[in-house]
């Protein structure tokens, strides 16, 4: 039996901001291994180090010191051009307010990112993907919140990426309609095998998770395996 890979492994990870008396510690000696497949869920206060945690793996940020790889690439060592190439290859991303184009439908607005990618799926493969079939000619203001995300998690997995981060995807939600955005960020792990991997204030939200990483002050405070992970659906909020 072969070993899950690690999609990141971290070594005494920092990020500081400022200098002198001003000096803001975001990170202080990360050291953490997530196997690739899974589907994490990131829990901390606000300044916890979780979102610059993320930034750094996601290649929008750089460490201060130490090292952060993905497989077998060190980020920490990519310069500016690699980690575009990193960016658009293997990482999709999406954050609580869905960033949207007003003026491009659905489709469009996914059409945007196939163009540029090597293998992607087709905007009609992408939004059936995340249950938007019937709904690819409609334009933002059309469409619910609920409706919007998904758009949004169409648009970031239709280059197929690696891994997907997920900063507050449900902030901007209610819990219904939070639920089912969860709902769909699961499939796509199950069914895709996608890494993904969601920064969130909500606790109930570690239920559906392989695993759970809680930050403290810049640090790792804890790391929790589910063994009896729950259906976003099921989820008590």
């Amino acid at each position: 039996m072969t070993s899950t890979p690690y999609v990141f492994t971290t070594q005494k990870l920092c990020k500081t901001y400022g200098t002198g008396e001003s000096v803001v510690h975001a990170l202080r000696d990360v050291d953490i291994k997530i196997p690739q497949g899974e589907l994490i869920v990131l829990l901390g206060a606000s300044g916890s180090g979780k979102s610059t945690f993320l930034n750094i793996l996601g290649g929008l940020d750089s460490a201060t010191s130490g090292t952060a790889s993905f497989l077998d690439h060190a980020l920490t060592a990519m310069n500016e051009h690699a980690l575009t190439q990193y960016r658009r290859q293997h990482v999709g991303f999406v954050f609580q307010f869905y960033n949207l184009m007003p003026s491009l439908t659905a489709y469009e607005n996914v059409e945007l990112v196939t163009e540029i990618a090597a293998n992607p799926f087709t905007p009609d493969e992408a939004l059936s993907l995340v249950g938007l079939e019937h709904r690819l000619h409609h334009y933002p203001s059309q469409l619910s919140g609920g409706e919007q995300q998904r758009v949004a998690i169409a648009r970031a997995i239709a280059k197929k990426p690696s891994v997907l981060f997920c900063d507050e995807p449900t902030g901007a939600l209610d819990s219904n309609t939070g639920r089912a955005v969860l709902r769909v960020l699961q499939d796509i792990n199950e069914q895709l095998n996608t890494t993904v991997i969601i920064i969130t204030h909500a606790t109930a939200t570690a239920e559906m998770a392989d695993r759970v990483i809680h930050f403290l002050d810049g640090t790792i405070k804890q790391v929790i395996v589910n063994k009896n992970k729950k259906s976003a659906e099921n989820i008590v909020w």
